[in-house]
């Protein structure tokens, strides 16, 4: 079944997702890779604002390719999210409650996000400009000298993602290999 959500996302909202489920997102996400997420830990370690509300926020692990006349935004497909789990438990302590990427994630995520009640959404990877339809707008916050890297605000409209990690640490990597085992078990 596919549901339809919003962000801000809210713990509430949060622990209604099950690992597997299809959604629909709507609202405000911020973009940001490894290079931004290494200066957002830093600002918190320095005691500095971070450039967005990260309390409910989702971030996507994208570096957008640059944008071609009349459209908001190039290619913006999920980049590895294991690149970033060295600073993910830090922001979902803070209040991040969800994460969008492609890849599996370690433990200390994993155990981030059933402590302080985050989702990890999974985008299609190889999928870029049909994701990009799902922008209506793009805006460069912080760190324009990363380029692709820079940290945007995007508004997405139905922007399609699958609900890999819940917020009980349930993974659709391990509940799908241990379903497709089972079932040729079955036969």
């Amino acid at each position: 079944m596919l549901k339809t959500i919003s962000s801000p996302l809210s713990k509430k909202d949060v622990s209604t997702l099950r690992c597997g489920e299809t959604v629909l997102l709507s609202g405000v996400v911020y973009t940001a890779r490894d290079a931004a997420h290494a200066r957002l830990v830093e600002s918190v370690k320095q005691g500095e604002a971070l450039p967005f509300p990260i309390e409910n926020a989702i971030v996507y692990y994208v570096g957008p390719t640059p944008s071609k006349p009349g459209k908001v935004i190039g290619s913006a497909g999920p980049t590895t999210s294991y690149r970033m789990d060295a600073f993910a438990p830090a922001l979902i302590k803070m209040g991040l409650t969800g994460m969008i990427g492609k890849g599996a994630r370690d433990l200390e995520v994993i155990e981030a996000m059933k402590e302080f009640t985050a989702v990890y959404f999974g985008a299609v990877g190889g999928a870029g400009a049909l994701l990009a339809q799902c922008v209506e707008t793009s805006e460069v916050i912080a760190y324009d000298d990363l380029g692709a890297e820079a940290i945007r605000k995007l508004t997405v409209k139905d922007l399609p993602l699958t609900v890999i990690i819940d917020s009980e640490g349930n993974d659709l990597y391990i509940q799908g290999r241990a379903d497709y085992l089972s079932s040729k078990t079955e036969n």
